[in-house]
């Protein structure tokens, strides 16, 4: 462990400090952010008034609107001259989320991925190959100075160039490989078309996260790569990546680091608690962040969490795996559908490449969801085969999802390949 007294901390003491550490933030937030402030007396709530965790839930929630109104610095707690470092969101869909942080954020989170880097199975003296993308993005960054920090000797490859990324893993033997899911595989399949075993090399674990993933994401990973395939979660709003991850002895729920986050989940549509154990939207607190203390953030992810002990020996609850986020939930001729349902029906059938898009368009008033699917190299692709396999594709998604949809069954490489964040959906139904 990279902190053992912090991630073993006893159950009463961390919730003593999340207390402790929420009310500072409050006050914090209260006197130095317009935007909560008004937020907060709208609500009816003053920062002296928390008596229990359990008081979280009066207060309000912040979401990315709250973000884009005070675009570009109107959450900030300290003065803009007071932060070393800026990240953005690409904005694509509306004005760029931006987060700020101080110094002491820096070395926060510099900590915080040390210690996941460190659950994942990492050990000071390890190559760490980086391709996460750097820039404006957190995931490069946020891994690289959390890497440095355990000791750990990085690559910052960043992404693209894949016909060198595999060349580097060769020739410098890491053991630790650090990507999007997505691209993890497409170095996978660049080095099967160079001749390069990536199994026979030493890189040994892999962590991965900024996209969902299914498990049988996870295994067709660690068959291709020979590797051990951990789960990493974070958000640009609340810190980058560094927020939760999966210990390398259990694998069975990210561990999220309480005593710098207050997790909830919440069920979306009503906004009330969800039983304990119950699927529903994650919500944030940060307890330690200065440059932008978030309250109540709505991640949009959906997860359930478990407080039931973990064979490592930390005592911080886990995140179980987030099945999709609530804005990427399709809504099929009146069936609810994720993006990585589709995916865990798809991956790890005969004959099928780990390689797919959905695409959504709409018939007179009814909206249709397409799958497009790419075979895997050497797979018979004559009539009958590519009609069989279909049907077979048509009606596992019929069964388990409850949706009818078509199919289109690509040649080897014939989809784009990721080069970070997979585009799992393209909606045809706004053209």
């Amino acid at each position: 462990m990279f902190d053992p007294a912090a991630e073993t901390m006893p159950r009463a003491d961390l919730e003593a400090l999340q207390l402790a550490r929420l009310k500072q933030t409050v006050e914090r937030a209260y006197a130095k952010v317009p935007h909560v402030r008004a937020k907060l007396d709208a609500a009816g709530v003053r920062p002296e008034s928390l008596r229990s965790l359990a008081d979280v839930a009066r207060l309000p929630f912040t979401t990315k609107a709250d973000m884009r109104d005070t675009y570009p610095f109107g959450l900030f707690a300290v003065p803009r001259e007071e932060t070393v470092r800026l990240h953005a969101s690409s904005g694509t869909t509306g004005k760029a989320t931006v987060v700020g942080y101080t110094q002491g954020d820096i070395d926060l989170w510099s900590n915080l991925m040390a210690r996941c880097i460190a659950c994942a199975g990492a050990r000071p003296g390890d190559i760490l190959h980086n391709a996460y993308g750097y820039g404006l993005f957190t995931g490069g960054l946020g891994v690289h100075y959390g890497a440095e920090r355990l000791g750990c000797t990085v690559v910052p490859v960043s992404g693209g160039m894949t016909e060198r990324q595999v060349t580097l893993l060769q020739d410098f033997g890491a053991r630790v490989l650090c990507a999007t899911p997505s691209y993890a595989l497409n170095i996978a399949e660049v080095a099967e078309g160079m001749g390069v075993d990536v199994r026979k090399l030493p890189v040994a674990i892999g962590i991965f996260g900024a996209e969902p993933w299914s498990d049988a994401m996870r295994r067709d990973l660690e068959a291709r790569l020979g590797i051990m395939a951990v789960d990493l979660y974070g958000l640009s709003e609340i810190i980058g990546p560094g927020v939760a991850i999966e210990c390398h002895q259990a694998r069975n729920g990210l561990h999220g680091w309480e005593d710098h986050f207050l997790l909830e989940v919440i069920d979306p549509k009503t906004l009330e608690p969800v039983k304990p154990g119950d699927a529903g939207e994650l919500v944030i607190t940060t307890l330690t962040k200065e440059a932008l203390p978030m309250i109540r953030y709505r991640s949009r992810d959906i997860t359930r969490l478990t407080d039931e002990p973990c064979a490592c020996g930390r005592t911080h609850r886990r995140i179980l795996r987030v099945t999709g986020r609530d804005d990427d939930m399709m809504i099929i001729r009146g069936v609810n559908v994720y993006p990585s349902q589709v995916e865990a029906v798809l991956v790890g059938m005969p004959d099928l490449a780990p390689h797919y898009q959905i695409v959504l368009t709409r018939e007179g008033v009814l909206d249709a969801m397409m799958v497009e699917i790419e075979l895997a190299p050497g797979a018979v692709q004559d009539d009958a085969f590519r009609d069989k396999t279909a049907s077979d594709i048509i009606g596992r998604i019929k069964a388990r999802l409850g949706v009818s949809c078509t199919i289109a069954l690509k040649s080897p490489g014939e989809l784009p390949r990721s080069q970070g964040k997979a585009v799992r959906v393209r909606d045809l139904r706004k053209k």
